[in-house]
């Protein structure tokens, strides 16, 4: 028997108490120790795996799989199936083979968003993030693992199923569970998906709508735009911890059954034998890398919450110091980064022509090439970066889907952060790729309409959408992350108002303390923080108040809370409302069962990630020290000090 030492090398066992021998089979002989409960299931588990039983007191090995009530989940019990039985013909004590001991398959479970938007269930949505990480966690820990090979799907059990390989830090590796084919409407040909039938919510014509519902999602697998499980997908890929061909193709792609398994069987047991961990691959500069790959796609919001507790997860104490300023990111954002893709929700191309094109590696390939990536970092597959890419033999972008970084499709990347004195914490977050208009000279003016929760603005929408005017700012507050509880994402009500607004040639924003489908487009700002619930600065808007969305200066303000009378007024007002109502404001959701309690008072803000961590220090095992890097990008931002 052998042991592996925290570093990860393989050394003999040191001289243990003599075992009994037992039979279990006519062939399979294996050694018992002084504890026969606890082999007796270890042997009847391999018994019934078909494993050999000669392996049970070697380390363990095995596969994950997200499922959930959608039909993002539907392929991955497949792909589970033929890992695992790839890794069963793997292991042995044969030369070349695997000596582990192989456990049966483990899923998680999540919510559906794109079933959920726009009810109250969907503040389970990021939730289920943690509790992916929560059940991950209790898998690998407990069941000891030293192998694991994970399926994902959605949007948020990947995140939080990377979150926990991270926390355990044994090898792993993870694949795509793959993105659904367009949807094509049948009268127009035109191609369609789960955004485009959200979009048609008000259109007078109920056979239309079904129409487009019926044909939306044939098939199976994630959201197959540049949403947040493809911008999700290719950061795990770029941050090292998938292989960078196994994001884009399709779920029902055969190669996903016949070719990837025992790649990635391949890839697991090199890292096995060269003990390179999770925390080897997911450093500082490969987190850099994702997040300007994000930027350069086009990327979801989401991103800026799931970033920070990935980089926890990795050992870095705040995203926002340890790994990039929000300065930092605005100046790669606005002067150094273009989009590259034409991508739906803000272009035409799904996430299946990208594959058809080459795949996420020719984005990666034309950011290399430009000098925005460090291609030396570390990957999964035991290639550097730049290597795997090279080894791939990657083509160049074709200009029509995926655009080269001399003549991008948007000249500067998709994502701004926002300062001001509604976002003192600097969380605000806007979508710029998917702007329509409203930002003339990087300025938008409105005037407030505001809905203490999204239902109000729903029924609104549904009811009167006529009350609704050119440059309105719609504020939806209350639904932040303890507020709601839960920080649902709004894709129902921003798809209404932007087909309003395209309907009726005008432009209304919208602002929030909660999130935003990867799919929502028009002029939408979320994660604005601190939290209506917290007494943040949006709680104190009213109806009427001018708003303004300076880009130049990377600002979210409220006019009238730039007068201290008026906003101590407010204040006051605010506090008095809470105290009336035992220390929480009548507006803030029902926290009615133990998930949403304990999200409630355990949430902490948008820019550490929005999840469940009231002490982030007590998550983080074993800090790391931000090192400086040797690599620059091209254009970085430096402060003005330097």
């Amino acid at each position: 028997m052998r042991r592996l030492d925290p570093g990860g090398e393989w050394h003999p066992s040191p001289p243990e108490t003599p075992k009994e021998t037992t039979k279990v089979s006519k062939t399979k002989t294996v050694l018992i120790d002084k504890h026969p409960g606890r082999s007796a299931q270890t042997i009847g588990i391999a018994r019934e795996l078909g494993a050999d039983p000669g392996l049970i007191h070697e380390p363990s090995i095995g596969v994950i799989g997200n499922k959930g009530d959608s039909q993002c989940y539907m392929g991955v019990q497949g792909k589970v199936e033929a890992i695992h039985n790839c890794l069963l013909r793997r292991l042995g004590r044969a030369p070349g083979q695997i000596p582990m001991r192989l456990v049966q398959p483990e899923y998680t479970i999540a919510t559906s968003d794109g079933i959920r938007n726009g009810t109250r269930e969907m503040r389970y949505s990021l939730i289920g993030r943690e509790v992916t990480n929560d059940s991950v966690c209790e898998h690998l820990s407990a069941s000891g693992l030293e192998g694991t090979i994970a399926v994902v799907a959605c949007d948020k059990p990947p995140v939080g199923t990377l979150a926990a390989i991270l926390e355990h830090n044994r090898p792993a590796i993870i694949m795509s569970d793959g993105p659904i084919r367009p949807g094509v409407d049948p009268d127009s040909n035109e191609p369609l998906d789960i955004v485009s039938a959200y979009q048609v919510a008000g259109h007078a014509d109920e056979g239309y709508r079904t129409r487009i519902a019926c044909a939306a999602c044939p098939g199976y697998g994630s959201c197959g735009g540049m949403f947040t499980y493809n911008t999700m997908q290719t950061f795990i890929a770029v941050v090292g911890m998938q292989p960078l061909h196994m994001v884009a193709p399709p779920s029902d792609d055969p190669r996903r059954l016949e070719q990837f398994p025992g790649e990635l069987v391949g890839y697991l047991q090199a890292m096995v034998e060269t003990g390179t961990t999770p925390r080897d691959i997911v450093g500082r500069d490969a987190i850099r890398n994702a997040v300007i790959v994000a930027m350069a796609i086009g990327g979801s919001t989401n991103v800026t919450l799931h970033a920070p507790e990935i980089a926890r997860a990795a050992g870095f104490g705040d995203f926002w110091q340890d790994i990039m300023t929000p300065e930092e990111f605005n100046h790669l954002s606005q002067h150094v980064v273009p989009v590259l893709t034409d991508a739906r929700p803000y272009g035409r191309y799904s996430m299946v022509d990208i594959d058809e094109v080459g795949g996420v590696q020719v984005i990666v390939k034309e950011l290399l090439a430009a000098g925005l990536l460090n291609g030396e970092v570390m990957t999964c597959t035991g290639e550097t970066l730049g290597a795997q890419v090279a080894r791939l033999g990657t083509p160049s972008a074709d200009g029509r889907v995926i655009y080269t970084v001399e003549k991008p499709f948007k000249p500067t990347g998709g994502l701004r952060m926002l300062g001001g004195n509604l976002s003192p914490e600097f969380s605000a977050i806007l979508k710029l790729a998917g702007v329509e208009g409203g930002l003339e000279d990087n300025l938008f003016r409105g005037t407030a309409r505001v809905f203490d929760g999204e239902q109000g603005l729903l029924d609104a929408l549904d009811h009167e959408p006529d009350s609704f005017n050119n440059h309105d700012m719609i504020i939806v507050r209350y639904e932040g992350p303890s507020g709601a509880p839960g920080m649902p994402e709004m894709l129902d009500a921003t798809s209404r108002i932007t087909t309003l607004c395209r309907e009726r040639g005008i432009v209304v924003g919208l602002m929030t303390d909660a999130r935003f489908s990867g799919g929502s487009v028009g002029l939408v700002i979320g994660h604005v923080g601190p939290e209506a619930a917290l007494g943040g600065p949006i709680a104190f808007i009213e109806n009427g108040d001018e708003i303004v969305a300076d880009l130049n200066k990377n600002e979210l303000n409220c006019t009238p809370l730039s007068d201290p009378v008026t906003l101590a007024a407010r204040t006051a007002a605010w506090r008095k409302v809470v105290a009336a109502n035992g220390g929480i404001h009548p507006a803030c959701g029902e926290a009615d069962t133990q998930l949403l309690n304990r999200m409630r008072h355990s949430a902490v803000p948008a820019t550490q990630g929005a999840g469940m961590h009231p002490d982030r220090q007590l998550w983080v095992n074993n800090p790391r020290q931000p090192a400086p890097s040797s690599f620059v990008p091209r254009n970085k931002w430096r402060p003005a000090s330097s």
